[in-house]
């Protein structure tokens, strides 16, 4: 099917481009050092406002190479963060699909189901794939399995069903190439309606893979959706921050998509680390009172950071007045 895309031509200059967004002044906000036990890298959390508290499911990896989740809690989202002195959700080792460790959660409320739904990647033998838990309280969790088959990454959920389905993003690796795709389900078990929302853009600063960041942000104008676009170059993979907007109603329509990156990696934290050159955002927190946005991303696969914006200054960025 084709699509449509409207480009924004706005004539940012490369020095100014990360406009939209201000860094926390005290990043890294969450380190290894600061962890209850022994870790590798903390990093790509998942966000979500619960008993009037920011909570992040950060990724963690171990000191083998494989990846958990566990909770970090902050009364104003930005410092003095209290970690649970165990993972929220480790690998199953009776569950052939997370058998090399999960990642990378992304964290929706569900209004009809009234419950938190978490995707996240279940690395098994035969690649990457998306999985599903839900929970009401971050106490207890149940696994709902692997929604759809390897290799797919960087899902997350609609918090509401759009005409009687669910709607996931995801991407997945098809014949070699990484674009962002839509999906369907009545039941959060049966996907089909598979379609390109996102495609890579050959020759841009998103060619080589697109996947979404942080889950859909509903605003009045549309679906605000952040995704990362990599550029492969001599010195490795560059990983920066795009913005999309979709339509409400009908969200496989692209109203608008930026042309420039409007985030990427600028500090030593970003530069320097397990993966250099990489500001991934896997956690979104917007107040629609005061209009703030906070994104948290990992920085260098090593640290997680936070960075803030304006939902009326994104939006008016894509020519929606």
């Amino acid at each position: 099917m084709k699509q449509e895309v409207l480009f924004m031509s706005q004539d940012i200059d490369y020095q100014t481009a990360d406009v939209l967004f201000d860094r926390y002044g005290d990043n890294p906000i969450i380190t290894p050092d600061n962890w209850p036990y022994v870790v590798n890298a903390t990093f790509n959390p998942g966000a979500v406002e619960h008993d009037d508290e920011t909570l992040l499911l950060v990724r963690v990896e171990d000191m083998r190479g494989f990846s958990h989740l566990t909770i970090a809690r902050s009364k104003d989202g930005r410092s003095d963060w209290v970690i649970d002195e165990e993972p929220f959700l480790q690998p199953d080792p009776d569950i052939e699909e997370e058998q090399w460790g999960i990642e990378d959660p992304r964290i929706v409320w569900m209004e009809d189901r009234e419950e938190y739904a978490i995707t996240y990647v279940s690395f098994s033998a035969g690649g990457p794939t998306v999985s599903l838990a839900t929970t009401k309280d971050f106490q207890s969790v149940e696994r709902r399995g692997a929604l759809l088959p390897p290799e797919a990454k960087d899902a997350a959920l609609f918090p509401r069903m759009i005409d009687n389905r669910y709607v996931l993003i995801h991407r997945p690796i098809v014949r070699g190439q990484a674009h962002i795709w839509m999906s369907f389900s009545p039941d959060l078990k049966h996907w089909g309606d598979h379609r390109i929302l996102l495609p890579v853009r050959p020759g841009w600063w998103d060619c080589s893979r697109v996947g979404l960041g942080p889950p859909p942000i509903e605003t009045n104008d549309g679906w605000l959706v952040l995704y990362h676009g990599v550029r492969e170059t001599a010195r490795g993979s560059l990983y920066r921050i795009g913005l999309a907007l979709l339509d409400l109603n009908e969200p496989w329509k692209i109203i608008r998509r930026s042309s420039h990156w409007v985030f990427g990696p600028r500090r030593s934290y970003e530069k320097i680390g397990n993966v250099p050159g990489v500001t991934f955002a896997t956690g979104a927190i917007s107040n629609r009172r005061t209009r703030e946005l906070r994104m948290y991303y990992g920085a260098a696969d090593s640290t997680v950071c936070l960075a803030t914006s304006n939902l009326d200054a994104m939006l008016e960025y894509l020519g929606i007045e």
